[in-house]
């Protein structure tokens, strides 16, 4: 081989560790939306999101200790940070637990499911190194047939003036929280030198910050009822566990099989949400919804591209 051809390094392998942790974060993920469906039942949607961000941030705190860097790389990138926090946390946090006050765990996970077809539309139009391949579009297409079937006439019943099915905008804003994410994913590419966990309780102490005001203006908390044991339970497994401890488990699967395995990730959450709430909320999966979760898992398989190559 020539000594200046660079060696072009695989893909790195999935093992049985790495595929069991690539499991449990999908249970993790999915399970967030069942633990939302519960606490934003008693907690207010914007209280919900500032208690989530704010437990995770001062358990990565915690975790961390002032490690990498932590605290210099804060005070220096603190408005990157805020911008990434505002569209990974902040933003689609609020939408999706407003949304889960009218429709179900399953519907809300599957919708968030087009995160990576809004992440491909958007880095094609911002980025110069990820543009629309044939592949991409084909999945994009599908994903936004499912999508189309996810959303169906029930959900655009409100408009004509009908009352079945949920609200128009409860479908739309875990859409819009999706399209929120793929914003975050493409500007997230300038934290590359910095190392994961780092970006993660950067991100997420300046979520944190900007989602103060808004709870205490809008909910004014101190005047809320005391949640219920099982309301409080979940708010702490939506922070500890969905947030803290899966971005740590995240950044391992990262650092052992690459960014393109653990994105796989993608396609275990909403099956795991349907299942939480089918059986321990007694929520029921349409037709339509089967069909359309179909459509958008079979349009990240197209995205994803290996199964094809192989």
């Amino acid at each position: 081989m020539n000594s200046t051809t660079p060696a072009v390094r695989p893909q790195p392998l999935m093992d049985a560790g790495t595929w069991t942790l690539l499991l449990l974060l999908g249970l993790i993920w999915g399970g967030s939306f069942f633990f939302a469906k519960v606490a934003v039942a008693e907690v207010p949607p914007a209280t919900l999101v500032l208690l989530r961000l704010g437990l995770a941030a001062l358990a990565l705190h915690l975790f961390l200790a002032g490690r990498h860097g932590l605290y210099p790389i804060f005070a220096a990138r603190w408005r990157e940070f805020a911008v990434m926090g505002l569209f990974n946390n902040a933003l689609p946090h609020m939408m999706i637990f407003t949304g889960q006050t009218q429709i179900g765990a399953g519907l809300a996970a599957i919708l968030n499911a087009t995160t990576p077809i809004f992440t491909v539309l958007i880095a094609n139009r911002l980025t110069e190194d990820e543009k629309m391949t044939p592949a991409k579009i084909a999945g994009c297409l599908l994903g936004f047939a499912g999508t189309v079937v996810l959303i169906g006439p029930s959900a655009l019943a409100p408009l004509a003036g009908g009352t079945d099915g949920p609200p128009l905008w409860a479908v739309l804003l875990p859409l819009a929280a999706a399209a929120s994410y793929g914003l975050a994913g493409t500007y997230g590419k300038r934290f590359r030198d910095i190392p994961p966990p780092v970006t993660a309780t950067g991100q997420l102490t300046a979520s944190t910050i900007l989602m103060l005001p808004v709870a205490l203006t809008l909910d004014t908390p101190w005047s809320l009822p005391v949640p219920s044991a099982g309301a409080l339970a979940c708010v702490l497994a939506l922070a500890l566990v969905s947030t803290a401890f899966a971005y740590i488990l995240f950044f391992r699967i990262m650092a052992q099989a690459g960014a393109t395995n653990t994105s796989l990730v993608t396609l275990l959450v909403p099956p795991s949400a349907i299942l939480a709430g089918v059986v321990l909320l007694g929520e029921q999966i349409s037709l339509s919804a089967a069909a359309g979760m179909v459509l958008v898992l079979a349009g990240l398989v197209v995205l994803d591209g290996r199964l094809f190559r192989r």
